[in-house]
């Protein structure tokens, strides 16, 4: 269970009232603790990947995009969502997206899915394509300029999902003050003042904020 901002009783309670994964998605979730080693925080929840599926089946889009794929976990639950659209996947790592690849394979999706290897910011802009729905969970000094590549593409109407946008807390602690903390701060920030959207954030997991392109 990783939630970092409920009382952990809270936390707890609301794992055990959602629908818990599949044993694919499980041994995911094993694998990613074995193989990466305290990278495996970077993976999303259980209760986060549910949300994402059950959003996703809401919006029905036809063209999806994730920002940080990691292992794949997010990218499997996007992915099972769909009916008839397609998932388009961005990451840095060749290594810890082989064991996506597999799982993709496994879910049989790997159809629904395209993965582009490099940064971002270098590969998103080669899509040619209207964006109906959007996850980011990649390094957090770039949510601005993934922000805007999204927003460039997205659809009015579209929505954009952030993770990590309370940050284990900090954005809200005026002592903290590193790197990250400040450009989650100012990223939460400008998205805030952005008119061309609505927003919400929800105390899931590490904070997960919702941005509907108006």
């Amino acid at each position: 269970m990783k939630n970092f901002v409920l009382d952990r009783p809270i936390a707890q309670y609301i794992h055990e009232h959602t629908t818990h994964p599949d044993t694919l998605l499980e041994q995911l979730a094993i694998e990613t603790r074995e193989a990466t080693g305290d990278a495996a925080g970077m993976q999303i929840s259980a209760s986060q990947g549910r949300l994402l599926t059950m959003i996703t089946q809401f919006v029905k889009p036809a063209v999806v995009v994730e920002l940080g794929t990691f292992t794949g976990y997010s990218s499997l639950c996007l992915a099972r969502g769909l009916s008839g659209g397609h998932l388009y996947c961005y990451d840095v790592s060749d290594e810890w997206t082989a064991i996506a690849r597999r799982y993709w394979e496994a879910a049989g999706v790997a159809d629904r899915v395209t993965l582009t290897l490099g940064p971002a910011t270098e590969t998103l802009p080669a899509l040619h394509a209207q964006v109906d729905l959007a996850f980011v969970d990649a390094d957090k000094e770039g949510y601005p300029a993934y922000y805007e590549l999204l927003m460039e593409r997205l659809r009015p109407g579209g929505l954009i999902m952030v993770d990590n946008t309370l940050w284990t807390g900090y954005v809200a602690d005026p002592s903290r003050n590193d790197a990250t903390t400040v450009a989650m701060r100012e990223f939460n920030d400008m998205v805030m003042e952005d008119p061309r959207v609505t927003t919400t954030m929800l105390p899931i997991s590490d904070g997960l904020t919702l941005i509907r392109k108006n």
